[in-house]
């Protein structure tokens, strides 16, 4: 029998022919507020958050983002999106794809409390794509899809996967050039996200 031979029988011997399944994940007690730990991870993460009451209240927080940061008035809809029926006012829709100095809106699926970070789902009127094109995205999240943990996300998603997952975090940054923090390395270099509380 040769090395080759000895080593491959050897592992053969030792696979264990069925392991135990571990036990279900049992998510901790949330400790506070999920909403509130949400938008305090997100304010430490470089990015900006602003509550509202309903989703008709939309247009003008961002026409207030937009004014604030000096950019157009215009936002950037994917196709099929479901905020195409808002009442947009003096701002622009445009529905195509942003470039690095356009804003675009995304709606978050859920969020995760623990970490400050945003769940997009790929789905029809939410592509996979659109939270790396913009220089600012501003995402939109019901309060009460602002989950404690990841595994509760996860947990929520089991049924529906979808063929992406995004998961956000702040804007986009690398510590890769000369160990200084550069925003918008991949991605937006700026991030708003408006929690609506119904």
């Amino acid at each position: 029998m040769s090395s080759r031979e000895q080593i491959l029988s050897g592992i053969r011997a030792r696979r264990i022919r069925r392991a135990d399944r571990p036990a279900s994940y049992v998510a901790p007690t949330p400790q506070g507020d999920p909403v509130q730990r949400f938008a305090d991870e997100v304010r430490s993460e470089h990015a900006e958050v602003h509550m509202l009451d309903s989703e008709a209240g939309i247009p003008a927080a961002i026409a207030d983002i937009l004014r604030a940061k000096n950019l157009p008035a215009s936002v950037h809809l994917p196709d099929g999106s479901a905020f195409a029926g808002l009442p947009w006012g003096s701002l622009t829709v445009e529905q195509s794809a942003p470039g690095p100095d356009d804003a675009a809106l995304a709606r978050a699926d859920f969020a995760i409390a623990e970490t400050g970070t945003l769940a997009y789902l790929a789905q029809t009127g939410a592509p996979a794509s659109w939270h790396f094109r913009a220089g600012l995205e501003i995402a939109v999240i019901r309060a009460d899809a602002i989950l404690p943990h990841l595994e509760n996300v996860l947990t929520r998603v089991r049924a529906r996967l979808p063929h992406t997952l995004n998961l956000v975090t702040g804007p986009s940054r690398t510590g890769d050039i000369e160990q200084t923090l550069e925003l918008g390395a991949h991605g937006p270099k700026a991030l708003a996200i408006l929690i609506v509380r119904s």
